[in-house]
């Protein structure tokens, strides 16, 4: 029997002496994401409720990360509004891991999770000091560049993705492109969505960037962050942004808008994101090359409250939603780089090809960008040295504030807030 049908019996076995389930029977799963996760997208729960009849899953989402782990954090610890699964983005992973494991069940003391087969990496960033499991992984986030193929013919530019790939030896090139671009292209069109997007491309590739092997906060003396700032702050400089802020409602309609040729940091979860804003006028439109360096944004987690009501059958459909066949589907469909490593290798992986991006190799490709991430310390404050990072530089590229006085009120809050 595969992995599929021995959760599904074990779910039904679980719900049957589940000390929480309703007066009917029926249980109902909530599930905390942010963003478009693509579980609901893919129609993970779907085949879930097919699969187990008693089981009702509705799913929250909020739109903006930094909202979402706010909401999370307040939440976790009260002990109270709590989805019965969380999503955790990884650069919470640590935060979570830390002060705030103990409201997570332990996924090591659940006989039907079999962590094994997701890349050691990914249970390591999930683990705890006393090595409790608190989160199943459900990507990685291995990057490219995305473009649109219709606005770099128009400005005289290949839009092969192995001739774009090529254009961008380092990130200057790829600025020197931009302002090429926006020289010889359609009018209005700006280079790229947002400085912090940049920023994040950027820094990502880099070993080093917030924390030090230590467990030190670093990202005043790193270079990875100096790097990464001034050549955000350069694009904003040089008129190549359209000024937006990632993951707001503008962004998103400038997305469906067609504002926009690249997004210099386009991990695998993007093409999702990116084919759901831009919906079928955008179909075929776009395409994704080599970035000018490795690197790896984002990837996720999954974990079960303590305070949930039905933490079984929680643990049960964690473990189904990030099982290998689950994840390759993910993928295949949505464009979410497997964390499992006995998924990537699953045909429907390595042969897989998104239509949405003109029949793009993406399994190939993403396979290809996976090898080369560098592995850099993940610290419990990475993220929120990140939104604060971001909000400076959306000053500089949106409000005109100047880069000297930006990077004086990102070091301001962050004093504060790492303070507290």
């Amino acid at each position: 029997m595969g992995v599929t049908g021995v959760l599904a019996v074990s779910l039904l076995a679980a719900c049957s002496s589940d000390s929480d389930d309703d007066s009917d029977g029926q249980i109902t799963l909530r599930v905390g994401v942010f963003g478009q996760f693509g579980f609901e997208e893919a129609g993970l729960y779907d085949e879930y409720m097919e699969l187990n009849p008693d089981i009702t899953i509705e799913q929250d989402s909020v739109t903006e990360l930094a909202d979402y782990i706010a909401q999370l954090r307040t939440r976790l610890g009260q002990n109270s509004g709590l989805a019965d699964i969380q999503a955790i983005e990884v650069g919470n992973i640590a935060e979570m891991t830390n002060e705030l494991s103990d409201a997570w069940v332990d996924f090591n003391e659940y006989e039907n999770v079999d962590p094994s087969h997701f890349m050691p990496f990914k249970v390591g960033q999930a683990t705890d000091p006393d090595g409790r499991l608190i989160g199943l992984g459900t990507d990685i986030g291995p990057t490219g560049v995305c473009y649109r193929t219709d606005y770099f013919e128009a400005a005289g530019l290949p839009t092969d993705p192995e001739e774009v790939g090529a254009l961008f030896a380092d990130w200057e090139s790829y600025l020197d492109v931009g302002e090429q671009f926006q020289a010889d292209g359609p009018e209005g069109i700006s280079w790229t969505d947002s400085a912090p997007g940049l920023f994040n491309a950027v820094v990502s590739g880099y070993e080093e960037r917030y924390t030090n092997a230590a467990g030190e906060t670093v990202y005043q003396e790193s270079q990875g962050v100096s790097d990464a700032w001034d050549l955000a702050v350069e694009a904003s400089e040089r008129g190549l942004t359209n000024q937006q802020q990632q993951f707001t409602d503008d962004w998103n309609r400038a997305i469906a808008n067609g504002a926009f040729a690249t997004f210099s940091a386009c991990p695998s979860w993007m093409l999702g994101h990116i084919a759901a804003q831009a919906g079928d006028e955008g179909q075929g439109l776009w395409n994704v090359a080599a970035s000018p360096t490795p690197s790896n944004w984002g990837g996720s987690f999954i974990g079960v409250p303590e305070a949930g009501e039905h933490r079984d059958a929680a643990v049960e459909l964690a473990a189904w939603l990030t099982a290998p066949e689950q994840q390759a589907r993910l993928f295949s469909e949505r464009g979410s780089y497997p964390s499992s490593a006995e998924a990537q290798q699953l045909p429907e992986v390595l042969n897989a090809t998104n239509p949405y991006f003109g029949d793009a190799p993406i399994g190939q490709f993403f396979s290809a960008a996976a090898a080369e991430i560098p592995s850099s310390p993940i610290g419990p404050n990475d993220q929120v040295i990140q939104d604060s990072i971001s909000q400076g530089l959306v000053q500089i590229d949106a409000q005109g504030e100047s880069p000297e006085s930006a990077w004086e009120s990102v070091v301001s809050s962050l004093d504060n807030a790492l303070a507290e």
